[in-house]
């Protein structure tokens, strides 16, 4: 489990503050300009898209890659998504990681050379806004384990390839990622041999989750190979390395290897050093350390045991019911990400600094619509202001026994903070397959010891959260909804998004929830 320290003291110096009127907002969502405004923008996510419509006005045409209800970290652009970027005079996107690297890719590749390609929260402090450190401790009781990148390459757009190259073990290792809608996507299939196709690429200083699943007790010996790819088809071989895996209790370690077998670590290349090594937190201090593949064992003891799901679409895994050892991705979807929580617009103080680079890169694009630009900023950046204070207020009513808050998805530190909320963490099933036992349990210890009167779902998320829903009615807690990356049919616009949340909280971990 995790929860965040109190952050600013802006809720509690607003608790007595009176109820500030708020100005006029487009509620409409994605707006587009007339059909000669001087702009053309394209975004990828709706959530700035607004943003940039509320600041654009009539001379800007605004469309966003990723749908209302689309999740940015694993949306596949479509041809259509291709055509209108390469229409863009500008792009912006949020940057830090937040968008599947398949959006800035097509970005990069299909967006004219001259059109500025704004990653906003790259550079937020320098507008007045906050960053923080991503922090994820999920409480498994076994090893988290992913994928990462580290060291800079060259070049736009530019990715790092890992490919499986060699296994030695008793039985076959699939490495796969479940997306939000149950499906399965597999990177890494022994089963039929190991080529090619056993890769997936990363852009630098990027960490993404994944399941290792295990057909066999035993020890396994997987050899992973580097490779950096740039938009221009340029690739180049950077280094290997060999890592060590004992699967189930019986499976002995080498006398002298450290073994990880608990907390996050990741399977790690480094682009600019060639090094290959996996990257470890440390339990106690939270200090990151780097262990060489030469020299570390990866356990997946029995206690990761389970079963081949019966349905269709993982049929990859082996016969339904059989046995699996899995060490799991732990959080719903597609989740590539950095060092820095990238859903910093949860904050309102930062939609204000977002708003100002808008404005900024805006002017920069049409230096013509610099007063109309000034003058649509200025408005909203009051609104927002107001809106702060509206948060803040009503998420100061919530008793200070009652601000744990418990989600479907890892989006609201920023929100946390900046109102006095604590984030407790669980682990979420991986979708389509039954939850452990262990897991129920955790997640009802969890409920049961923050005292929470209820759990929030994000609505794309809904479909896969069955078991907190499940969970939450044996507890005798509400479900209650809260909105992170998307919109929906109901809430179109950021301003509906953040008062939705504002109420619902306050409404759900309120005195008389």
């Amino acid at each position: 489990m995790r929860g965040h320290a109190k952050g600013s003291t802006r809720a509690a110096l607003a608790a007595g503050c009176a109820l500030l009127a708020t100005a006029a907002t487009g509620c409409s969502g994605t707006r587009s300009g007339s059909p000669d405004a001087a702009l053309t923008v394209s975004t990828t996510t709706a959530i700035i898209a607004d943003l940039v419509s509320q600041v654009g006005g009539e001379r800007v045409d605004v469309n966003s890659i990723v749908p209302h209800h689309g999740d940015p970290h694993s949306y596949e652009p479509s041809p259509g998504d291709a055509a209108k970027v390469t229409k863009a005079d500008v792009v912006f996107s949020n940057g830090l990681l937040l968008e599947e690297p398949g959006i800035m890719k097509m970005v990069h590749t299909n967006a004219p050379k001259s059109t500025p390609k704004i990653e906003i929260a790259e550079k937020l402090e320098q507008y007045g806004g906050t960053v923080m450190k991503l922090e994820e401790d999920l409480g498994l009781d076994v090893l988290w384990l992913g994928w990462a990148v580290e060291g800079r390459v060259a070049g736009d757009g530019s990715q790092v390839r890992t490919t499986a190259t060699q296994l030695e073990g008793p039985g076959e290792l699939r490495v796969y990622l479940t997306d939000t809608l149950g499906r399965p996507k597999v990177y890494v299939d022994s089963a039929d041999g190991l080529d090619a196709e056993d890769s997936f690429t990363l852009p630098p200083e990027a960490h993404t989750h994944v399941n290792w699943a295990f057909s066999k007790p035993g020890t396994y010996k997987l050899t992973v190979e580097g490779r950096t790819e740039t938009l221009n088809g340029k690739a180049e071989t950077f280094g290997s390395g060999t890592f060590t895996f004992t699967v189930g209790d019986a499976a002995e370690a080498p006398k002298g290897a450290t073994v990880l077998d608990g907390g996050h670590a990741d399977v790690t290349l480094n682009a600019e050093t060639g090094e290959v090594y996996v990257r470890a937190d440390e339990e106690k201090s939270g200090e990151r350390t780097r262990h060489p593949a030469s020299d570390v064992v990866l356990n997946v003891p029995d206690r990761a045991k389970e079963s081949v799901p019966k349905e269709q679409p993982y049929g990859f895994l082996g016969k339904p019911g059989a046995d699996l050892w899995v060490l799991p991705q732990a959080v719903i979807g597609k989740h590539v990400h950095g060092d820095l929580d990238p859903h910093a617009w949860e904050d309102v103080a930062n939609a204000q600094a977002y708003v100002r680079r808008i404005e900024a890169e805006l002017i920069k694009a049409d230096p013509d619509g610099k007063a109309v630009y000034e003058k649509n900023a200025a408005a909203y950046l009051k609104t927002l202001g107001a809106l702060d204070q509206d948060v803040a207020r009503k998420l100061a009513t919530i008793p200070e026994e009652n601000r744990e808050l418990i989600t479907t998805h890892d989006a609201f530190g920023y929100l946390a903070k900046a109102y006095g909320m604590r984030v407790a963490g669980f682990v979420v099933p991986v979708p389509n397959r039954e939850p452990s036992a262990a897991e129920v349990e955790q997640l009802g210890n969890t409920i049961r010891e923050k005292q929470v009167p209820s759990v929030f779902l994000e609505p794309n998320l809904a479909a896969r959260a069955d078991v907190l829903k499940r969970v939450a009615q044996d507890e005798g807690v509400g479900v209650c909804t809260i909105y992170g990356d998307s919109f929906d049919d109901t809430v179109h616009d950021y301003v509906s998004m953040m008062r939705h949340n504002a109420n619902e909280l306050a409404k759900c971990l309120g005195k008389d929830a």
